[in-house]
């Protein structure tokens, strides 16, 4: 989770301070520097979109270092709510292919993230001999 943390902090950072860089990177084509028509807020979305991967990449990193299972938990099913958001604002034409790639980076998050809870939670229930000593 902090490996995530530190992306979604990152990517916060780079949309913040190249807007047009994250635009790339999501498969948009950038406007190049104030070539913005009057009235396209792209850039305040992106603005307060990048804000908020930042804040999250904290939060994150911050649930991390607390080992706090249940925050790890919460996240799996809005991950996997935003992968299916996302992959249908592709499909549906309101984004471009390139835009698939972040869904499918979230729903795969989702995944590595509830297989590792399940994990964890045997591991847990396993005496450590791998057998059951209430004989």
């Amino acid at each position: 989770m902090a490996v995530f943390g530190v992306l979604a902090a990152a990517l916060g950072v780079v949309g913040l301070i190249a807007p047009d860089t994250l635009l790339a990177l999501m498969g948009f084509t950038p406007t190049e520097g104030s070539r913005h028509a009057e009235g396209d807020h792209t850039l305040v979305f992106l603005t307060a979109s990048s804000m908020a991967a930042l804040n999250m990449g904290v939060y994150y990193v911050l649930a991390s270092l607390a080992d706090w299972k249940a925050f790890f938990r919460w996240t799996v099913p809005f991950r996997l709510l935003t992968c299916v958001v996302f992959t249908l604002a592709v499909v549906g034409g309101r984004a471009p292919s390139g835009f698939l790639g972040v869904g499918l980076w979230e729903g795969a998050g989702a995944v590595v993230t509830a297989t590792a809870l399940r994990y964890e939670r045997r591991q847990r229930r396993t005496p450590p001999s791998g057998r059951d000593d209430r004989s």
